[in-house]
């Protein structure tokens, strides 16, 4: 019945977002890349990406200007 969050549910679960990286060939992903893989948009993708950081499940860096590429911590 409640949750235990506080605002609306994810859409997309962290384990979807995870499998984008999962299902591809290529060792880094922009954040361009995996938002167009998911039905959500841009910024809600990079916030989500940088929760999944923060839990140490990715890693990231900046490469020039606001492009960041993303890949799954070891």
């Amino acid at each position: 019945m409640g949750d235990s969050k506080p605002g609306r549910k994810p859409r997309v679960t962290d384990e979807e977002i995870l499998a984008v990286f999962e299902e591809t060939d290529d060792p880094v992903l922009s954040t361009a890349e995996v938002a167009d893989a998911l039905p959500l948009q841009r910024r809600s993708v990079y916030n989500r990406l940088v929760q999944l950081e923060e839990a140490g499940q990715l890693t990231r860096k900046q490469i020039g200007g606001r492009n960041t590429i993303w890949w799954l911590s070891d």
